[in-house]
């Protein structure tokens, strides 16, 4: 169990109005006590609250299916399939205080405690958690280098696949065994493999669509290693490009670099989102970038605290997210280029290494 942890999410519970939650997202579990375990439909639950005596009090529920949990918290309350664990979890909170609950509560468990009347009210607690895990510790930002490393290395093994015949799907899953090679355990996302307009659809699914000289190639992709995620993509293209998709690309790549340009504590989130929209929208391509600038990353490819137009909170030293503007136009050229950048001091560390320049792919 991480106290330092523990201690700055009751702090951030405290700014909220509350003085106990209920975590139940098995990967904050896994941050705050160091137990990881999938669930699945059963319950699984932290409490994480103060005593009388104002000193941090945790309290892990646990199926006895699942592994040991030992130590993982001060108090440890296990139970069978037959048992309902919602007395077991209503006997250890403090029902005249509201219950901060974890946005991963299902409400096959949330509806039974509000019926018990097992807390004075329910309110969703997930910022104190989010936010904890917003800011990367030393060893965290150590562990995010090393998975966009290897993401960097992977991306030469995915360049060296493309060829006449080739497809989609058959680049996609033969990643896994490439990372596992680099040192990773899996993929922090399913792949993304665009030949062509396909690359036009910034989520598109790989399938059997075959590779001809000529069509661009888009990889977005990310491992896992040692439980942090990475997250880049690159564009390539396979004969020289046209001037229009040179001018797409150019933009593109501009827009990534203003925006890692002016990242710095202070800075907020919005400002990074429009530093990158305003030169795609300058150069006359406004309508076909069609997302968020970005995403905080960390544990999950995906975590909350967006980069965005909307996002006015400032960023803060060691939070760690994407820069990824894109144009999609579709049926013609789709282009992104993305980065994961974490903040420093007096600016940010940009994680990814692999160049930046338009490629042509020699095939």
């Amino acid at each position: 169990m991480s106290e330092s942890r523990i201690e700055r999410v009751l702090r951030n519970l405290e700014s909220q109005g509350l003085e106990q939650m209920l975590v139940c997202d098995p990967m904050s579990i896994w941050y705050l006590t160091g137990y990881y375990t999938e669930p699945y439909e059963r319950f699984l639950g932290l409490l994480v609250a103060r005593d009388g005596e104002r000193r941090p009090r945790t309290v892990m529920f646990c199926n006895r299916l699942f592994p040991d949990a030992t130590g993982a918290a001060q108090k440890l309350v296990t139970f069978d399939d037959t048992d309902d664990p919602v007395p077991l979890v209503a006997a250890e909170l403090d029902g005249s205080s509201p219950l901060g609950v974890d946005k991963k509560l299902v409400a096959n468990w949330l509806l039974p405690l509000m019926d018990a009347r097992a807390a004075s009210a329910f309110r969703l607690g997930s910022w104190a958690v989010d936010a904890a895990r917003s800011v990367k510790d030393m060893r965290e930002q150590e562990l995010m280098r090393q998975a966009s490393l290897t993401n960097d290395r992977a991306m030469d093994w995915l360049a060296a696949q493309v060829r006449e015949g080739v497809t989609e799907h058959q680049i996609a899953s033969g990643l896994l065994g490439e990372y596992r090679r680099l040192g990773a355990q899996g993929h922090s996302f399913s792949p993304i493999v665009s030949f062509g307009a396909n690359a036009a659809d910034p989520h598109h699914e790989p399938d059997g669509t075959v590779f001809h000289k000529g069509d661009m190639v888009l990889f977005d992709v990310g491992c896992k290693q040692d439980a942090y995620c990475s997250d880049m993509t690159r564009t390539f293209f396979t004969a020289e490009p046209t001037a229009r998709q040179l001018e797409v690309y150019e933009t593109v790549r501009r827009a990534n670099e203003a925006a890692e340009a002016i990242v710095r504590p202070g800075v907020t989130f919005a400002q990074i989102d429009l530093t990158a929209r305003h030169i795609i929208e300058d150069a006359g391509f406004g309508p076909y970038f069609t997302h968020r600038l970005g995403h905080q990353i960390g544990l999950e490819d995906h975590e909350p605290g967006d980069v965005s137009s909307t996002h006015d909170e400032p960023v803060r030293v060691g939070q760690c997210f994407s820069i990824e503007p894109g144009i999609y136009i579709p049926g013609e050229v789709g282009v992104r280029i993305e980065d994961l950048v974490i903040v420093t001091e007096d600016g940010c560390e940009v994680l990814n290494h692999y160049s930046h320049e338009a490629t042509v792919l020699g095939l």
